[in-house]
């Protein structure tokens, strides 16, 4: 998949796609419709989305909202098929520019765009003036298509961020994953802790989850696939979100202890699904009692996944 973060100076193998067009936090089921819309014989599949977030730039004292960052959000788009990702940078003066020059400018000047598909509620240009009715007419005028998808409901009604966000916060992953069509996942680097694990048994990999909307605090069974490195694969293990009450802390933090594994996964790239809650975040008398209780979430992470 090829990343374009420009919609200037590109070459003939970067133009003239047929792109969906949203944010897609999360890439859900919804988010996959659209994509699926924008698939043409003979011409590339593209997304066009924003990198910050619109919602970073207008409110960013905000409290993180996120379900994926960029990089979480670049590894799904290639599992789909996704073969040009522009991931436009968004800044006020993008966002100040009104509809038809947004059309003109960045479209079709830019990206060359032979056809384009939004969602229903898809709004654009200076203000959010643009409506998907806009779009059409612009595309008429403009020489490209546009193709408007409905919202794609579940049995709760429509499928969206929102919902998945409530639905993580309440420690419902397996809901979550049925309105994403995935499992939720936390992407990114390990990086250096206090090392604790180690000394306990159990070794974690340590992943940063600033600007994200936090799950339910709490220790998960999860899926464990590590992206680059000779470990490169798959693995099954236990994670804690939270912040570790047990030592006194109050940052937030994403532990993960990746099961029958042995190795140094310092800067590679991990990508984490949450299967399934296990409990709340808790505070012990003494490490003989967390670690008991570490033993036993192993046990249960391990049966739980066997049958995944």
């Amino acid at each position: 998949m090829q990343i374009v973060t420009s919609w200037t100076g590109l070459d003939d193998t970067q133009r003239g796609a047929s792109a969906a067009m949203g944010n897609f936090d999360g890439v859900h089921l919804g988010h996959q419709a659209v994509i699926d819309g924008a698939r043409r014989p003979g011409l590339p599949l593209g997304v066009i989305t924003f990198e910050p977030h619109p919602r970073e730039v207008f409110a960013p004292d905000a409290p993180p909202f996120r379900l994926m960052n960029a990089e979480s959000r670049r590894n799904r788009l290639e599992k789909i098929g996704v073969d040009i990702l522009y991931e436009l940078p968004f800044s006020l003066e993008l966002a100040a520019l009104p509809p038809e020059a947004f059309a003109r400018e960045v479209l079709v000047e830019g990206l060359g765009i032979k056809h384009v598909v939004v969602g229903s509620d898809f709004r654009f240009g200076k203000a959010r003036a643009g409506t998907t009715e806009m779009l059409a007419d612009l595309g008429q005028e403009m020489g490209f298509a546009v193709s408007v998808q409905s919202l794609i409901g579940g049995e709760d009604g429509a499928i969206s961020s929102t919902a998945i966000r409530t639905a993580l916060a309440e420690g419902r992953p397996r809901d979550a994953a049925e309105m994403l069509g995935h499992y939720h996942r936390i992407d990114g680097a390990v990086v250096h802790g206090e090392k604790r694990g180690r000394a306990l048994g159990y070794p974690t990999a340590n992943m940063a989850v600033d600007r994200l909307h936090l799950p339910k605090l709490g220790v998960y069974a999860v899926k464990v696939a590590i992206l680059g490195g000779p470990q490169r694969g798959f693995y099954d293990g236990v994670a804690s979100l939270g912040v570790r009450p047990m030592f006194g802390e109050n940052t937030p933090n994403f532990e993960v202890h990746l099961f029958d594994f042995a190795g140094d996964l310092y800067d590679q790239h991990l990508s984490v699904a949450l299967v399934e809650y296990l409990r709340p975040e808790m505070k012990f008398d003494g490490l003989p009692a967390l670690i008991d209780q570490m033993d036993h979430d192993s046990q249960r992470a391990r049966a739980i996944l066997a049958r995944e």
